[in-house]
């Protein structure tokens, strides 16, 4: 969270029954109260995560762009043009759905025709969101929910999750037509037939399903009756996501006192992440504060940031820092993409490419590591090799 906007919350930690020690590393399992993880409000999130029917033309899920072998990022390569293609504010981003008009039919995009419109940010991982209190790249998921029908509050604190799934559901670019209603999203749901799309089950998902195989029956199941509403959407998504912990890392196991989990290379590069002070943003156990900053990534003026939701010229162009777990799996690094690996990434810091704008940034000013070919050889080895679950 930003430290200049902070102020106190209280979370119901839940602690889930994991299956290894490797979790005491990380800190409990929060949920809101409003929203206490349960069984079956998890595997109806779990397959409601994964079922394209929830996207306007039924291509995209949320797993299209979250995807586990991805690191929790997207692993597709696509290009907004901006204004124009070929020019500095072109971007990488995740591909969405073909643009709909208001009434859910077929519209041409004056940038992408009849093709995926794409996303002027690639897609976040979505591994380790539940101890964030705002969620996207400019956190404009933040901690209080409000039920999108009445505008009451449902969740006063820690319901970013929640927010970040209606989000995406009522997108025009990643998920749904412009204005398309919850009213006709529920309907939808309730006469589809889960994840008829899709294949290999996995067998929790496949079990529920043939016990409950419609989605009135699995929302019954798990908040008492069958009706459908963004409220239940977004517990259940959320609920799902909660469960979603990176926690058995090389980095864990050593953390835990074996030695060996962590090669020669690996364990010098664990040092020097110490040293050069990557700590200091990318915070263990999380390896994320949290919080935002603008590291000089794209101009301010294509891409305004965390100034957009705050209002805060202070706050122009600043990005969540991303947790590093599981980076070595992410094909794309950067809310900009333009970065296609871990030797990428930290070469953009060696070369002094990185900058921090606002004297708040722990270690301020110009990123300048000078590392030598064997040091930076170790750093990536860490990044690559000790976070990957």
């Amino acid at each position: 969270m930003n430290a200049r906007h902070a102020r106190p919350y209280v979370w119901l930690g839940i602690c889930l029954a994991l299956a290894t020690a490797g979790a005491a590393a990380l800190p409990p399992v929060l949920a809101p109260s409003e929203n206490p993880l349960t069984e079956p409000k998890r595997v109806l999130g779990k397959i409601l995560f994964w079922d394209e029917q929830l996207s306007s033309d039924d291509t995209v899920a949320c797993g299209t762009c979250h995807r586990p072998a991805a690191g929790g990022a997207d692993p597709r390569h696509a290009r907004h043009p901006g204004s124009d293609a070929g020019t500095i504010d072109d971007v990488h981003g995740s591909p969405g759905i073909a643009r709909r008009d208001a009434e859910g039919r077929s519209s041409e995009d004056p940038l992408f025709g009849f093709g995926p419109q794409v996303t002027q940010r690639v897609a976040p991982s979505n591994f380790g969101g539940l101890w964030a209190e705002s969620l996207f790249w400019d956190g404009r998921a933040g901690p209080e929910f409000r039920d999108p029908l009445t505008g009451k509050v449902v969740i006063r604190e820690g319901g970013a999750l929640e927010n970040q799934a209606l989000a995406s559901l009522s997108d025009p670019i990643e998920m749904a037509y412009p204005g398309r209603s919850w009213e006709a999203l529920a309907a939808k749901l309730a006469a589809a037939t889960p994840l008829v799309l899709a294949s290999r089950l996995p067998r929790d998902v496949a079990t529920e399903l043939a016990k409950r195989p419609s989605y009135p029956e699995l929302f019954a199941e798990a908040f008492g009756d069958a009706a459908i509403t963004p409220v239940r959407i977004a517990f259940a998504l959320a609920s799902y996501q909660r469960t979603l912990i990176a926690d058995q890392t090389p980095w864990d196991a050593y953390q835990r006192g074996e030695r060996d989990a962590l090669d020669e290379n690996a364990r010098y590069g664990w040092q020097q992440f110490q040293d050069l002070r990557c700590v200091n943003c990318h915070t263990p156990p999380l390896f994320t504060n949290n919080d935002f900053a603008n590291i000089g990534l794209r101009r301010v003026e294509y891409d305004r940031g965390r100034e957009a939701v705050t209002g805060d010229a202070e706050d122009a162009g600043d990005m969540k820092v991303p947790s590093l777990r599981n980076v070595g799996l992410r094909p794309r690094l950067m809310h900009t993409g333009e970065m296609a690996s871990v030797t990428a990434a930290v070469g953009f810091y060696n070369q002094g490419n990185a900058f921090a704008e606002r004297d708040d940034i722990p270690g301020g000013g110009a990123y300048s590591f000078n590392l030598d070919r064997l040091t930076e050889r170790d750093l990536q080895a860490f990044l690559r090799t000790a976070l990957t679950d």
